[in-house]
């Protein structure tokens, strides 16, 4: 079965939840055939199916339910999985979730992820590369990894689409195209430098976007440990390889290969981030992993979602 890591679902109940809370930017995700109407999801279904696509994972990233408040915090995040749930118990063949957490409260991010894994029976948690500007290599949120790795959990991370805090960013018309993968970048380096990949063996951590630059950082960041962060045990070259990176690259061959020279080929897995690749672009999402590999190891990527989803099920 070829499973897509990086698939998103947003109803208009939860888009409008996250307005009344004042999430301007929500309002953004209406209209691009990601939502939960019987027209939307026939579309997705045939695009899947002309794709190859069999499963998807869902998660409501970037609009994820964050919010000072906890109160607003906890009920977001109890509506995008509650509603995903239902998905998953009508599409039981075409979806699997990443459940939404209640961040940046610690206390009810373990309930929620509690509920979500053993009532919902959800695949794993998903969160942003940063929450509400804070980096998830901070000791705060070090229970919530320690809880996925007692769990054998997996951890999907998404770009925020904060322009990873840079005017540079923010102000030229680069959110996405530039500030979203350097977002991923960031985030995994403040992941291998906090030691967690390493200290956190049995967490199973998804990058998007093959981790942005970091295949092409990794030897640098070697070189530069004595003198940048000298405390650190594991090479990043190392820590990297611990860690899973789906394959959006937009069709761009030489991205993957070097993805799979960097970490290994198995450590890569099929995402599309359906609806912003639809129709060609989405089949091409799938193709063009038969250019960039062996036969046999395009094929385990585009499997190894599914064998991560009987992993959490076992």
């Amino acid at each position: 079965m070829r499973t897509d890591v990086h698939a998103h679902l947003w109803s208009e109940g939860y888009l409008r939840l996250l307005e009344h809370y004042g999430r301007q930017e929500a309002a953004a995700h209406r209209g691009l055939g990601a939502g939960d109407s019987a027209q939307d999801l026939e579309a997705r279904f045939a695009m899947n199916a002309a794709a190859g696509i069999d499963h998807q994972i869902l998660s409501v990233s970037p609009q994820g339910p964050y919010f000072a408040d906890a109160g607003q915090a906890v009920t977001a995040a109890r509506y995008a999985n509650d509603h995903y749930a239902g998905l998953v118990r009508d599409h039981p063949t075409r979806f699997s979730a990443f459940a939404a957490l209640p961040l940046p409260h610690l206390d009810p991010s373990l309930e929620e992820l509690a509920r979500a894994l053993d009532e919902l029976g959800m695949a794993g948690a998903g969160v942003t590369t940063d929450i509400l500007g804070r980096s998830l290599g901070e000791p705060a949120f070090s229970a919530l990894f320690e809880e996925l790795d007692r769990r054998g959990g997996v951890l999907s991370l998404h770009p925020s689409g904060h322009d990873a805090g840079s005017p540079l960013i923010a102000a030229h018309r680069m959110r996405w195209m530039v500030g979203a993968p350097t977002e991923d970048t960031i985030c995994a380096m403040h992941l291998i430098l906090e030691g967690i990949p390493r200290r956190l063996p049995c967490l199973r951590i998804i990058h998007s976007h093959l981790g942005g630059a970091l295949p092409m950082l990794l030897p640098r960041a070697d070189d530069h440990l004595p003198w940048e962060a000298p405390d650190v045990v594991e090479k990043p070259t190392g820590a990297a390889r611990r860690m899973w990176y789906d394959t959006l690259a937009h069709g761009h061959v030489p991205a993957v290969r070097a993805a799979a020279a960097s970490y290994g080929a198995d450590r890569l897995l099929l995402g599309t981030d359906f609806p912003y690749q639809s129709g060609r672009r989405l089949r091409r999402a799938v193709e063009f992993l038969a250019e960039a590999l062996p036969p046999e190891q395009a094929e385990d990527v585009l499997t190894a979602g599914t064998r991560l989803i009987r992993r959490r099920e076992a």
